[in-house]
């Protein structure tokens, strides 16, 4: 019996989270066998990461590297859906290291390319000396965040990994609209609504006319009462007419019209027009 005992190797585990358009695959082995919590995930522990592929529907080959490369193309990733959902510029912090993975919008384009820098000894895939660039539509993008927060939704693999929501500088946000610049529509619906309500009142009510006998049911009339005095007939008292305004006239008494801005004065046009109309 020899005395010499070989130690163990580590058993490998494979994570793996997939898309349509995105698989990540993750492989490490564990340093512990015990689970955090009440009820412990019966799937072990992975702790340390030996290699990590992002295998991406816009390329053959898969993204791989170390834990350096998934921790940059976690960070990078999650920082760049911030900044594209919320619209604000996200700062990057001073002082830290270079990242090997970082997401741009490419102009007039809707694509978002991502690229992987050459870091010799990283493990990273590289070419030749040079970057690698990848562009992505808005699907495929979103797809790697999705499979990125499947990941960190994960508390059985490298519980150590997170993002935090941080508040960016009002120095970042873009500048407001002045508030006459946001209430200018407003007003200028409400002086519309007005001219429209004065115009109302310069149009003519139509002239409502009886019913005239047809020519038929006179001479009908005519026939069997020849010898009868004729009903003496009843003339209609004529309605004064109203004269309508030519298209001239009318622009010239929009264009004359003092603007109204006393807001009650417009509310009461408002509610007058809206009580002719309904």
């Amino acid at each position: 019996m020899k005395g010499i005992f070989q130690q163990e190797q580590p058993m490998t585990i494979r994570r793996q989270y997939s898309l349509p358009n995105c698989t990540l695959i993750l492989e490490g082995w564990s340093n512990s066998t015990t689970g955090g919590g009440l009820q412990p995930d019966p799937r072990p522990l992975l702790t340390t990461l030996t290699n990590a592929e992002c295998h991406l529907g816009a390329i053959n080959q898969p993204l791989s590297g170390g834990r350096d490369f998934f921790e940059d193309l976690v960070h990078s990733v999650s920082s760049y859906a911030q900044q594209f959902l919320s619209k604000v510029p996200h700062p990057q912090p001073h002082g830290e290291k270079p990242a090997k993975v970082h997401l741009q919008k490419v102009e007039d384009k809707n694509l978002h390319r991502l690229t992987l820098l050459d870091t010799s000894g990283s493990g990273a895939m590289t070419n030749s000396g040079k970057g690698i660039h990848v562009d992505l539509n808005t699907v495929q993008l979103f797809d790697l965040v999705e499979a990125i927060d499947q990941f960190l939704a994960d508390g059985r693999t490298l519980p150590d990994i997170s993002v935090s929501l941080q508040p960016v500088s009002k120095h970042y946000r873009q500048a407001e609209k002045p508030v006459t610049e946001r209430t200018a529509p407003a007003a200028l619906g409400m002086a519309s609504l007005a001219l429209a309500a004065i115009a109302f009142f310069f149009v003519p009510i139509p002239e409502v006319r009886e019913p005239e006998p047809s020519r038929t049911e006179e001479n009908a009339n005519e026939t069997t009462t020849p010898t009868g005095e004729s009903d003496p007939q009843v003339t209609p008292t004529p309605t004064p007419k109203g004269t309508p305004l030519s298209i001239e006239e009318l622009e010239k008494v929009l264009t004359t019209a003092p603007e109204i801005n006393d807001p009650t004065e417009l509310r009461y046009i408002q509610r007058s027009l809206q009580k002719r109309i309904f």
